[in-house]
């Protein structure tokens, strides 16, 4: 005889898995229901290009979710599950076509020297910013890790207020409203350093001269410098493979290759799901759904909240990204230094302009002519990923529009991806080869994903936004997804929001789905 769960789950994204494992914890009974024939979303690993060969799929970088609340809260048993991490002390660098660089690591004294012997002013500036990073990263790491409801964010501000006082209040106020340019042309004086901490804002979706995106290239800098990044030890899956055992291990299910059809609601609560083969499931006390909102607006048919639906529906996406999966003889022989061979990122991403003119092209629907080339270079942190003295290289390519409308380079005369991404693989890879001459020898096997094909692996990445929306201000914080929902809530009752699309946003920090799941079931 089935037992009836107590929360059936949409989705088995790291959000939504985190949320899932805290309510089994609380003695929830869950069942989690995913379309894909293998469980995480946009974070899972597989040998796509060769045997041996193991490639993040989406997401690499795993700091956020071992700082999150989640993971210090369970983290013996997610070690428990087989979740290891593998640290980066070099975590990322940005290469300029003059053949120099700058990098990000543990050690602060390094960063400096390089950064000063660029700019001696900026030097001390970094050191300035490093010294006071402690009392700061209080304040910021409160503000993105709390509930989006009025009574956190008066007691958050309250604390803030008797902390800083009204005129740091103030400036705090204004930094987070600052662009990415605006705060780095008033905080550093060489244009390289500028970019080598704008590239960050490229991985969500502000461009140097979007309000609302200082706070990205800040932290990135500090937060590196600070306590270094790390990756899933064997591949980003294992964090998603170690949830999945804690929920199975209380009793709980994760359902795979079961697409959902329907929400099912009457009388103003939800009440269950329906698959697509028609078989209904019913939920004692909850259904949550991991979607993009434009899902959740189809998955209901509506709800009673016209202002809810219409926010659903024009919710705004991010523009695409195209990733390039290549398995090498050998890591890239950087022009600018073989020091670039120790870290987990390298940015080609060299000027402010080149990086405004990268998402106003993609933003147009046009193929960028000079896409910022994100080089992920896991093997250089962990070598199991492939076989001995292999590596393999995970490249973004960012920005790029979902909807082909033409190609600003005028050489590319397809708009359907399936023809354009080859030719647009190649732009990127002559890029990388005019920073590390002699990389497209060492490239054994390829596999291109383009953001149709992101977004047919998972739904919830529109047009290949890996980021599942925008967060332009008037979509963050108490907006996203909308206000007066950021706390997970919907219209219907017993019908809960998680992922990406909900505060805090992004990220592998599962914020969203923890958050939920204190909610639900207390902390």
């Amino acid at each position: 005889m089935s037992v009836t769960p107590d929360a059936v789950i949409i989705g088995s994204g790291h959000n939504s898995l985190a949320c899932a494992a805290h309510l089994a914890a609380k003695g929830w009974r869950v069942a989690v229901y995913e379309r894909a024939e293998v469980p995480g979303g946009a974070v899972k690993t597989g040998e796509y290009t060769l045997p041996g060969f193991r490639h993040d799929w989406a997401a690499m970088n795993l700091s956020l979710f071992a700082g999150s609340a989640f993971h210090q809260k369970y983290a013996d048993e997610l070690a428990g599950h087989g979740l290891g991490f593998a640290p980066a002390a070099e975590c990322f660098a940005s290469v300029f076509p003059d053949q120099t660089w700058l990098g990000v690591g543990t050690d602060s004294a390094a960063n400096a020297a390089r950064i000063a012997a660029e700019n001696a002013a900026d030097g001390d500036t970094w050191e300035t910013l490093g010294a006071d990073f402690p009392a700061r990263a209080e304040i910021l790491f409160a503000l993105l890790g709390s509930s989006i409801n009025k009574r956190a964010f008066a007691s958050l501000s309250w604390k803030s207020w008797r902390k800083m006082g009204s005129a740091g209040l103030m400036d705090l106020g204004r930094f987070l409203a600052s662009s990415p340019r605006s705060w780095l042309e008033e905080t550093f004086q060489s244009p390289k350093v500028q970019a080598l901490l704008a590239a960050w804002g490229m991985h969500l979706d502000f461009a140097p001269d979007v309000a609302g995106g200082a706070l990205f290239p800040y932290l990135e800098g500090q937060v590196n410098q600070a306590f270094g990044m790390v990756l899933g030890q064997g591949g980003a899956d294992g964090m998603i493979k170690a949830m999945v055992a804690m929920i199975e291990a209380r009793g709980g299910s994760v359902i795979c290759g079961a697409e959902v059809s329907r929400i099912l609601h009457a009388g103003g609560r939800a009440t269950g799901i329906e698959l697509a083969d028609g078989t209904r499931v019913e939920a004692k006390r909850a259904v949550i759904a991991n979607v993009a909102p434009a899902a959740m607006l189809r998955l209901t048919g509506g709800t009673p909240d016209k202002r809810y639906d219409r926010g659903m529906e024009n919710f705004a996406h991010a523009p695409g990204t195209m990733m390039i999966h290549l398995a090498m003889e050998g890591l890239p022989d950087w022009a600018a230094g073989d020091d670039l061979k120790r870290f987990a990122y390298v940015h080609m991403a060299p000027s402010l302009d080149q990086m405004a003119r990268t998402y106003a092209q993609a933003k147009a629907g046009l193929l960028p002519d000079e896409p910022v080339i994100v080089c992920g270079q896991p093997t250089a942190v962990d070598p199991s990923r492939a076989p001995e003295g292999k590596h393999v290289l995970w490249l973004q390519v960012r920005m790029v529009p979902g909807q082909i409308q033409g190609d600003a380079a005028g050489q590319i005369t397809t708009t359907d991806w399936a023809d354009a991404a080859q030719p647009m693989a190649d732009r990127a890879l002559d890029i990388l080869e005019t920073y590390a001459p002699g990389t497209g020898a060492k490239i054994l096997g390829q596999h291109i994903v383009t953001p149709a094909m992101l977004e047919a692996d998972n739904p919830n990445l529109v047009g290949g936004d890996q980021v599942c929306g925008s967060h332009h201000l008037n979509q963050h914080f108490m907006f996203r997804p909308l206000r007066g929902f950021a706390d997970g809530s919907t219209p219907i009752r017993d019908l809960y929001h998680t992922g990406a699309a909900v505060w805090p946003g992004a990220g592998t920090g599962a914020g969203a789905g923890y958050l939920l799941g204190q909610k639900l079931a207390g902390a």
